[in-house]
């Protein structure tokens, strides 16, 4: 993998780059879709390629060893040839789902023991074998195995949880320098940041992620409930340790304003199912606020979605008309709705990236937060 910094922003820490890897060039700042199982829900990928048109898509280790199972990905070839995408995939190391799944696991120095969601199987997740699961699912860029901790989270505890995702992070690494490439292509690692919010944790923990000397670097732990705040607080603090030459990733962020303002503290990659499964429930993220296509006020209003947003993708259609399809059920809708919201969301940081290029992101920023952050 390659990285090339083109720009940072005056009057901030933002900053404008390409990561190059065998799939294709990166241009950051980058939101990824969620592809959680194979597919980004509800987008089929030639809406996916022609309309939304990401770089990289997200993918997820625990779900995709459960189905439709690695031995089958492997079969077909990995991921991208398994759902027919020819472009950059990121897998997350099932760290998180893992965490989510707190009264169905056991954590021990080892690694995880947890209970399938599906069939109530038991399963172990270890840095060793996850390593391996991703190596089979074949994505571009693959993670550290980690805990992630919830919020709040009493300080000692977080501290023994981020000494032990810096063990597993060691055997990670260990066992991937002897885990042979599966696929005609080179696969990217990823440590991950944890501690909390706590600062001196954090500093800790970035300062370790940083000798290891890998390509690129996340940032994990943080939107799980915390106020927005202590996210930013957190991020600061590691990017100012985390290595400038090398991506920085905030993984599970969030809100069109959290991703303006991650961007202003030196955040290059974002992933959220925020666009696709609020979507799914009506609510819509335009360039002017946050649109319930549900509500009634809706009903009659023949303006587009976003008068902007026939510069992203070609979601021309009414608000009534897509208060209709709620109102009656009709899965066009949701579908509708969905691809409008990836649609703004890639929108949002690749104007970001243009402002930074112009050297006047901060000024674009300070007027879009106040904008993005409104219920209309």
């Amino acid at each position: 993998m390659q990285f090339k910094l083109e720009a940072t922003d005056p009057q901030s820490n933002a900053r404008a780059a390409t990561i190059t890897t065998d799939h294709g060039v990166i241009e950051t700042p980058i939101f990824m879709p969620v592809g959680t199982v194979g597919t980004v829900k509800g987008v089929h990928q030639r809406e996916l390629r022609d309309d939304i048109n990401p770089d990289i898509i997200l993918g997820n280790t625990y779900h995709l060893y459960l189905r439709p199972q690695t031995p089958i990905l492997e079969k077909a070839g990995g991921l991208h040839k398994f759902m027919n995408w020819d472009r950059n995939i990121l897998t997350d190391s099932g760290g998180y789902q893992v965490y989510s799944l707190s009264a169905n696991r056991k954590i021990k120095e080892e690694g995880v023991k947890f209970k399938s969601h599906i069939d109530g199987s038991y399963h172990v997740f270890t840095p060793e074998n996850v390593m391996e699961i991703q190596r089979t699912i074949g994505a571009d860029i693959i993670m550290a195995f980690d805990e992630c901790t919830p919020y709040p989270c009493e300080y000692n505890y977080a501290k023994r949880s981020m000494h032990m995702t810096h063990r597993w992070l060691d055997r990670c690494i260990k066992h991937l320098d002897k885990t042979p490439l599966k696929y005609d292509y080179n696969q990217t690692f990823f440590p991950i940041v944890q501690g909390s919010t706590y600062k001196d944790l954090r500093k800790q923990s970035a300062e370790y992620i940083a000798s290891v000397g890998a390509e690129g670097n996340a940032i994990g732990g943080l939107s799980v409930g915390e106020p927005a705040d202590e996210m930013y607080e957190m991020t600061a603090v590691v990017t100012e340790i985390l290595p400038k030459e090398k991506p920085r990733y905030l993984m599970g962020v969030g809100t069109p304003v959290n991703i303006l303002e991650n961007i202003a503290l030196g955040i290059d990659m974002f992933d959220c199912v925020m666009p696709t499964r609020n979507g799914r429930n009506g609510m819509l993220f335009t360039s002017e606020g946050i649109i319930n296509i549900k509500n009634k006020k809706w009903e009659d209003d023949l303006s587009v979605i976003d008068p902007m947003g026939i510069t992203w993708v070609d979601t021309d259609y009414s608000k009534a008309y897509l208060r209709h399809l709620f109102t009656v059920n009709e899965m066009l809708g949701r579908q509708i709705a969905t691809i409008h919201n990836l649609g703004f969301y890639l929108w949002l940081v690749r104007e970001a990236r243009k402002h930074i290029l112009a050297g006047d992101f901060t000024q674009w920023k300070n007027v879009m937060v106040k904008k993005l952050a409104q219920r209309l």
